[in-house]
């Protein structure tokens, strides 16, 4: 589907940390869903940059201190959700693994695992941790698995509706799928508007709610069963979003937005970023 037809303009946005170029971001109010706009061709060349964390295992400097020190935590409970989710064989599909610091605690938890990273960089960090990963889903010749996780990925894909189809014929008949994404309803995003860190224009080429999870998805006879928040992100994100708007760190006012973004949350049940547990229709 074009997901670019009948919308309007929702905000002017910037790429802070690479580029720093100017984006628009369009709303699709059929699926409540914003598009970035332009998508660039040379969309890879925007991730070639050492500030882009989730591509490396650096620990240097207090943000990415912080970001490895909260990355240990939240593998832990994701260990935990997905092994509320396990089938007999407990196969896995982790697409975008980055370094594979997940895969490689799933496998030490006796997990069949395989990697998708198409960043060269981070898959060859990831393969020194003796794991299987792949270039692309394409290269996995019909192989199903039990679960399925893109933990803020989909936010990245070119191809939407292209790339959840091919997700869903390699999901077991009772397999699990597991997304999480930012949610551009969340207080934080209205709080620092085009200065958000989550839109990371034009890497992340869609921005979801609620609603477009639920709606997209239901095209594909998937429905969401569960959703979890992501309580760390509203932190993490402040902190960036601090940093693209005042030119500084500013922790102190970014641990408050974060906490007062996740104490809203309490009450709308919009946070930060959302994990989406999804199965297949009956």
């Amino acid at each position: 589907m074009n997901y670019n037809k009948n919308t309007s303009l929702f905000i002017d946005c910037k790429d802070h940390s690479v580029s720093k170029e100017n984006f628009k971001l369009l709303r699709n109010q059929e699926y409540d869903l914003l598009i970035t706009d332009p998508i660039p061709d040379n969309l890879g060349s925007y991730y070639e940059s050492e500030e882009y964390i989730s591509h490396t295992d650096s620990s240097e400097g207090i943000i990415n201190k912080i970001y490895q020190s909260v990355r240990k935590y939240t593998i832990f409970n994701k260990i935990k959700l997905i092994n509320n989710y396990s089938n007999k064989s407990k196969s896995i599909l982790d697409i975008g693994c980055g370094t594979g610091d997940f895969i490689k605690e799933c496998k030490n938890n006796d997990w069949e695992v395989v990697g998708i990273e198409p960043n060269s960089k981070a898959r060859d960090i990831g393969r020194t941790k003796d794991l299987v990963i792949f270039n692309s889903i394409d290269e996995l010749n019909n192989q199903k698995f039990d679960i399925i996780t893109m933990w803020h990925v989909l936010e990245h894909v070119r191809n939407l509706d292209e790339t959840i189809n091919k997700i869903k014929n390699m999901l077991t008949e009772n397999g699990t799928l597991i997304i999480a994404v930012p949610n551009y309803k969340s207080y934080d995003a209205t709080y620092y508007k085009s200065f958000w860190a989550a839109y990371d224009v034009p890497r992340h080429v869609w921005h979801f709610s609620k609603n477009s999870i639920s709606r997209i998805f239901d095209k594909f006879k998937m429905e969401v069963v569960n959703i979890k928040p992501m309580l760390f992100d509203s932190f993490y994100v402040s902190m960036l979003s601090e940093k693209y708007k005042r030119g500084k760190n500013n922790f102190i006012m970014a641990f408050i937005i974060g906490l007062y973004s996740n104490f809203k949350g309490l009450f709308t049940k919009e946070y930060s970023s959302h994990i989406y547990i999804l199965k297949n229709k009956k």
